[in-house]
């Protein structure tokens, strides 16, 4: 340890939680490191417009407001590395944390790695990413008024995403490949209720459709015969489930049942002291680039306070 590195403030990740947290503990004095992994920026990289995040009168493409973020957070004095942490010691303090190219050690760490939304993993649902494929009704579902769309999944997350999009779409269909949903039954009896939601039992996703504009459709098909059937619509959202990219801890820190790590009440700390949690880690209700912003902030006003002590 002697020839390691000690820093007050380890970020893993960046997005906006990892930015926004790495911005106010650097304007704390802190010097933090923020360790952006492979895919620095997050989910909002995939993103082609935004319009919610304050600030910002002309809708905003994710890239062009990660790549603000990530240069602020430089120009306040935070170190940036693009490298992936493989493992952490959280076993006593300072921290261990092991990366591709380095290790450190590290007095207090926010965690900011996010969640990876579930994906068909076909090449049609990537080639029209940010075009009319989405993950996310909340963030795109303004995009979409009067228009036709499809949510593909069966559990809670499809009812509220499916619900969501009612305000907003013309119809909605709900892709699932059984005969009834998996969603607690108050979430299933209020999609059977609404007019709006046009469920399409027994299929799966077969192909998104589209050209240069973007989505024009759907090929769904019946896994019980391979028959298929084309639908016209504008936009497809994937609807099946979340996962938070909480590998690298390794069992060191509680985590809830889908593996979100869990935090104190009206806080980020997390089970282990000195180590927080921001973002889409550890918020599987909100998911939104000012939530996870927010978050960060916290994070690092609570690491702030804790070397303080």
């Amino acid at each position: 340890m002697a020839d390691t590195q000690t820093i007050d403030v380890v970020i893993v990740g960046s997005g906006p939680a990892g930015y926004t947290a790495a911005i106010y503990a650097a304007r704390a004095g802190r010097k933090p490191l923020v360790i952006e992994g492979l895919a620095p920026g997050g989910q909002l990289m995939i993103t082609t417009e935004i319009e919610n995040f304050p600030g910002f009168k002309d809708p905003l493409a994710g890239p062009e407001l990660m790549a603000a973020m990530r240069a602020q957070a430089q120009r306040v004095g935070a170190e940036i590395m693009v490298d992936a942490v493989e493992e952490v010691d959280l076993s006593s303090r300072p921290f261990k944390v092991k990366m591709s190219s380095r290790e450190v050690a590290a007095e207090t760490i926010i965690i900011a790695t996010g969640a990876e939304a579930g994906w068909l993993n076909i090449p049609s649902e990537q080639k029209f990413q940010g075009r009319g494929v989405s993950a996310c009704a909340t963030c795109d579902g303004f995009f979409f008024r009067g228009k036709k769309v499809a949510v593909v999944g069966g559990g809670d997350t499809a009812a509220e995403e499916a619900l969501y999009l009612t305000s907003h779409a013309s119809e909605v269909y709900l892709v699932h490949r059984r005969d009834e949903m998996r969603a607690s039954n108050i979430m299933a009896d209020r999609v059977a209720n609404n007019d709006k939601i046009k469920p399409k039992w027994f299929r799966v996703v077969d192909e998104i459709l589209g050209d240069e504009s973007g989505v024009t459709g759907v090929r769904l098909k019946d896994p019980r015969n391979d028959e298929t059937e084309e639908i016209a619509l504008d936009g497809v959202f994937m609807a099946i489930g979340h996962r938070p990219k909480t590998e690298f801890l390794k069992g060191q820190i509680e985590v809830d049942g889908e593996g979100y790590i869990v935090t104190k009440p009206d806080s980020t700390r997390t089970s282990v002291e000195g180590v927080y949690a921001a973002g889409d880690v550890q918020d599987k209700v909100y998911r939104q680039a000012i939530t996870a912003a927010g978050t960060g902030c916290m994070a690092a006003l609570e690491a702030t306070r804790f070397l303080e002590e």
